[in-house]
């Protein structure tokens, strides 16, 4: 019996079919293999995460980073607990100065212009990974002295999950001192354009953090300002510029001394030293006075008391003063520091960098607006394990244990290892 003409295409049909499904599994297959390469798979990560982003902050759109809330008398900090420094909230704000200025040194002859020489870049392996500047800065500093290692090597330690969007100095300064071996490393803040000129003349490249415009829109109105790293190792008076080494931009930039220092006076003017205990001498004698930690932030108080009279409108001025007054647990002073500096607006990532609000707001008893500044922190980043801590001590000092506990364990899963969420997991479970 002869067999209907419509069989052969049929089983044609089928066979296209199968062919061109094993065609897509092979290539499923394919570029599951490929992702597992590690740099295809940091580059995917990365344009998913900022598209899931982008499309998060049209639902709930970011504002700025919220003024503080109008305090009446009944709320503002008891006189009889308060100090001699007076930062206070005013339409021109004024400052007692907490500390008597120290005297005027007088400083030792530098070169006019001097260039260490640079460590080795390589375009591939020291560009900087996705929120990894730390780690890829320090990898090039550590460089200068004979380490063999990378940014991997130092963010697998410090910044282990990539959904981890910053490292902080302290971060950076334990690798050094617990990690390589020989070398050692201190920070230092207030620093000024003359101490990055005198470490750089003794033979110490040094590593700041500043801020810097970014290229990528993260949500509608970004206002895109941006914290960095760079190494400097050059300087020269005639033209008056740095030798810096940007893990974004690349090797051996030039920055203009009035740029750098504008960009830097945002964080408090930090910066890092790394050395080798034959070279801590000459960094003690560039430093003077200031290599002493207590000195060296009463210094930094004296300087942004400073600088917040001379420009009352500043807001980074403003929120240096409450950094400094942290460091000395001047919390309720650090806290008017901080709300003027909010009312003269902040950029909207501020918080993922610096925590000194934190401290200040949850020590001063003002838990609402420590509830206000990470709730902001989280919407900017949903990661920040520094936020979720403090979000967690305020959910605690409110009452709510479970959501306290919540967010310590999801600060713990951003930074596994993280000793203030550990504490706060076991202050809640001893309760």
């Amino acid at each position: 019996m002869q067999q209907p003409d419509y069989i052969p295409y049929t089983r044609n049909k089928r066979k296209g079919f199968l062919f061109i499904s094993a065609v897509i599994i092979a290539l499923v297959i394919l570029g599951l293999f490929i992702y597992q390469i590690p740099r295809v798979n940091r580059a995917v990560n990365y344009r998913l995460d900022f598209a899931l982003t982008y499309v998060r902050k049209i639902i709930n759109p970011v504002s700025n980073l919220p003024t503080p809330a109008v305090k009446n008398e009944a709320e503002m900090p008891d006189p009889a607990v308060t100090t001699e420094s007076s930062a206070t909230l005013t339409p021109e704000p004024t400052i007692m100065p907490m500390f008597t200025p120290t005297a005027t040194l007088v400083p030792t002859p530098i070169p006019a212009q001097l260039q260490l020489a640079p460590p080795a870049y390589d375009e591939i392996k020291d560009k900087q990974d996705l929120n990894n500047c730390g780690p890829a800065t320090l990898a090039l500093y550590l460089r200068y002295y004979g380490w063999a290692g990378n940014q991997y090597d130092i963010s697998k330690v410090i910044k282990p999950t990539q959904d981890d969007r910053n490292v902080n100095v302290e971060e950076l300064v334990y690798f050094v001192r617990n990690k390589t071996g020989w070398l050692n490393s201190e920070f230092r803040v207030g620093g000024d354009l003359d101490t990055l000129k005198r470490l750089i003349a003794a033979g110490i490249p040094v590593m700041i953090e500043e801020t810097f415009t970014t290229d990528r829109v993260g949500w509608p109105g970004d206002d895109m300002w941006a914290g960095h790293y760079l190494l400097v190792t050059g300087y020269d008076d005639l033209v008056q510029e740095f030798t810096v080494h940007d893990s974004e931009v690349g090797p051996n930039q030039k920055m203009a001394y009035a740029v750098l220092d504008e960009n830097w006076e945002s964080f408090n003017r930090v910066y890092i030293m790394v050395y080798t205990s034959e070279t801590e001498e000459d960094i003690k004698r560039a430093l003077g006075e200031d290599w002493d930690v207590e000195v060296n932030r009463q210094n930094a108080l004296e300087a942004a008391e400073k600088a917040a009279l001379s420009e009352p409108k500043n807001p980074f001025t403003w929120f240096n003063v409450g950094t400094n007054l942290v460091y000395f647990e001047k919390y309720n002073e650090a806290a008017a520091a901080y709300d003027t500096a909010r009312n003269l607006v902040l950029p909207q990532r501020m918080l993922r960098y610096q925590f000194g609000p934190f401290f200040a707001y949850f020590h001063s008893l003002q838990t609402d607006e420590l509830m206000a500044l990470t709730k902001h922190a989280l919407e900017i980043t949903r990661t920040s394990e520094e936020a979720m801590l403090w979000r967690g001590y305020a959910e605690y000092r409110n009452g709510n244990s479970a959501q306290a506990l919540s967010y310590f364990r999801d600060a713990l899963r951003i930074r596994p290892g993280y000793v203030d969420a550990i504490t706060a997991i076991d202050l809640i479970n001893a309760n």
